[in-house]
């Protein structure tokens, strides 16, 4: 489904028919309609006030890194 919504908005955004964007598109345009999606929903959510990406101190960030290796190391 998730695919079909990515053909969709690559043809909104480009004036193009599905059967179109089926032909031309590639990956890269995927990654670059996955970045400007996301880019978008980030200035909309700042505009409205949500709260964006937590801000996490270095030590936080370390704290979870370590976190991240340690269960590595169980598997």
């Amino acid at each position: 489904m998730s695919m079909l919504l990515s053909i969709d908005a690559l043809g909104k955004r480009y004036s193009l028919l599905p059967s179109e964007v089926m032909l031309k598109a590639s990956t890269f345009d995927l990654v670059v309609l996955d970045a400007a999606l996301g880019y978008q929903t980030y200035i909309q959510d700042k505009a409205d006030g949500k709260k964006a990406t937590p801000k996490l101190s270095q030590d936080e960030m370390m704290a979870a890194l370590e976190r991240v290796r340690n269960n590595d190391n169980k598997l």
